[in-house]
């Protein structure tokens, strides 16, 4: 508790556009053993679609889509691990995601995880919130409904404006206390409030280019979740070997 906080760089757009390409050189190296840990994000999103339809639930499909952004970093522990070692050298397998369990940082990442997890479903509820203020609080009758609710009426557009400026409060939150947290945690043996500093330091620091990350993963996240998840079994991936590399260039070492 209370260690030394390392060191912050300052980075720029071509950073990220570096992380990203180490990111999916990694997932190349890798991408059988990633594929099969990360396969059943795609099925995850699907039994809750499901679950969704199924319980008149459709206005909440898409918050469910995009909070995979909030949850991410947490879901890609194993992957920062699995680039780690392919940094150092070292022999790498699936089975090398779950070293994580023995590192000394260990609680504070499931804590920091739980909080992520918090904040998934306090993002569900406003989204619901949200809509029962603007569509609601009937449900929609049918998909097509829906959608012509949304971007054919006032109240639809309400809730696309108002859903998008608190999801990116959410987001901004999640990316804020997680982006560097995960890695450092990983990496070194800190305490878990010295983690989350240094992550919101990195991003007061680097307004602009964790803007630029952020719509990156925004993006790769919408298309991976629209032909029906399948796309988050090679997306997350990708980004999670990216953020590690985004974490290399943010602390000095």
């Amino acid at each position: 508790m209370h260690s030394p906080a390392p060191a912050i760089r300052r980075i720029g757009v071509r950073d990220i556009g570096d992380a990203l390409a180490k990111g999916l050189d990694d997932f190349g190296a890798y991408r059988t053993d990633v594929i099969f840990l990360c396969v059943f994000y795609p099925v995850v999103g699907l039994v809750l679609a499901r679950f969704m339809f199924g319980s008149d639930m459709l206005p909440l499909l898409f918050p469910l889509a995009s909070g995979f952004a909030l949850i991410g970093p947490f879901a890609a522990i194993g992957l920062y691990e699995m680039s780690r070692r392919r940094e150092q050298g070292l022999s790498v397998s699936w089975t090398n995601a779950f070293d994580v369990v023995r590192l000394p940082a260990f609680a504070g990442i499931v804590v920091l995880g739980l909080a992520l997890v918090v904040t998934f479903l306090l993002w569900l509820v406003a989204a619901w919130l949200i809509y029962h203020w603007t569509l609601g609080p009937e449900s929609p009758g049918s998909v097509s409904t829906f959608i012509r609710d949304i971007f054919a009426t006032r109240p639809g557009w309400t809730m696309i404006v108002v859903g998008c400026g608190v999801g990116f409060l959410f987001a901004l939150f999640a990316m804020a206390i997680s982006i560097v947290s995960f890695p450092l945690l990983i990496d070194r043996d800190v305490g878990l409030d010295t983690a989350i500093r240094t992550s919101i330091r990195a991003v007061a620091m680097n307004p602009g280019p964790m803007a630029v990350w952020g719509l990156v993963v925004a993006g790769g996240l919408a298309i991976g979740s629209i032909p029906l998840f399948l796309g988050l079994a090679v997306v997350i991936p990708v980004l999670g070997h990216a953020t590690w590399h985004l974490y290399r260039k943010v602390v000095e070492r």
